[in-house]
């Protein structure tokens, strides 16, 4: 395909589709409980996307990697045998790879603050149970005190 072809084909397709945005909403006829607008997750909600994160984390490593040392390979080879397209592909390698750290440490930061968020809230109740004994160990001393 030849430059002035590709140009003629953008051109065509821009003069034929206009440009807009359309935004998904939750339809307001759809019932509810009074709470419309309100974020609730649960629990098994944040270990599901916990999860996700983790295991799309472990299998694109594992995957990606694959593409990559294949790529790189292809590279080499056309470069070695003198063909440009050998150079491209090695700029899309490392393209791929910086892509590749983005998205990983994406999904690390999300798997470790919802890992770090679960154990805080843990501590928390832990805090708040001790807390809320150590008052009722109190009451108890009150009581004692009064002759209960």
């Amino acid at each position: 395909m030849a430059w002035e072809e590709w140009e003629q084909m953008k051109a065509t397709t821009a003069g034929q589709q206009s440009t807009r945005m359309q935004l998904n909403q939750y339809p307001a006829d759809q019932g509810g409980d009074g709470t419309q607008g309100d974020l609730v997750v649960g629990h098994k909600d944040l270990e599901a996307v916990g999860k996700a994160a983790h295991d799309l984390f472990t299998d694109f490593t594992t995957y990606s990697g694959h593409a990559r040392v294949a790529s790189e390979a292809a590279a080499g080879g056309l470069k070695g045998e003198g063909f440009a397209l050998g150079g491209a592909l090695e700029h899309v390698t490392e393209r791929w790879s910086e892509q590749t750290k983005t998205l990983l440490d994406a999904c690390a930061h999300i798997s470790n603050h919802l890992r770090f968020t679960k154990n805080q809230h843990a501590a928390d109740e832990s805090y708040i149970a001790g807390t809320v004994s150590s008052i009722a160990l109190l009451d108890e001393g009150f009581d004692d005190r009064k002759g209960h």
